[in-house]
């Protein structure tokens, strides 16, 4: 398996791992997310791999892509409480469900890590919804911790 950056030709492999991801989310929270669909249009997805600031990692063997993680480098504004910072945010990373126990989500994310390092990143930062159980667990075995978390309460329709 070769952990590396995506190119045009990973597309196809990519957009299949967004459904897998989006199907995640709907089975958890139909109410939120739709079925059936993907987080990025092709044309994004193609967009989002040229772009340096958006690097997406892919796990690949024999010409499968395995896994993902797509990435965005922020920076905190000078202005407000924030100390100034550069931050690493993974802003979507799946394990195709075929592939799941062969240790290649450690790979990206000790792939994330090292770019991060290498590229000035104070953090690593990630989102990950309460109903996906399994990735939380994943993510505090790779040394994440919460930072902050966001609440909600349902507005009753009577």
């Amino acid at each position: 398996m070769e952990v590396r950056c995506a190119n045009i030709n990973d597309v196809d492999g990519i957009m299949s791992l967004l459904y897998q991801v989006a199907e995640v989310h709907h089975n958890g929270r139909p109410d939120l997310f739709k079925g059936g669909c993907s987080k990025y249009t092709v044309e994004q997805l193609k967009n989002i791999i040229s772009d340096k600031q958006t690097p997406v990692f892919v796990a690949v063997e024999d010409g499968k892509v395995m896994g993902h993680a797509f990435c965005v480098v922020t920076t905190t504004d000078t202005n407000g409480v924030l100390v100034p910072h550069k931050t690493l945010y993974v802003d979507d990373i799946c394990v195709d469900e075929n592939c799941r126990g062969k240790r290649i989500g450690t790979e990206l994310c000790n792939r994330v890590k090292r770019y991060a390092k290498e590229n000035g990143c104070y953090n690593i930062t990630l989102n990950v919804w309460c109903l996906n159980k399994p990735a939380m667990s994943f993510y505090k075995a790779m040394g994440f911790s919460e930072q902050k978390i966001v609440m909600e309460t349902l507005v009753d329709a009577d």
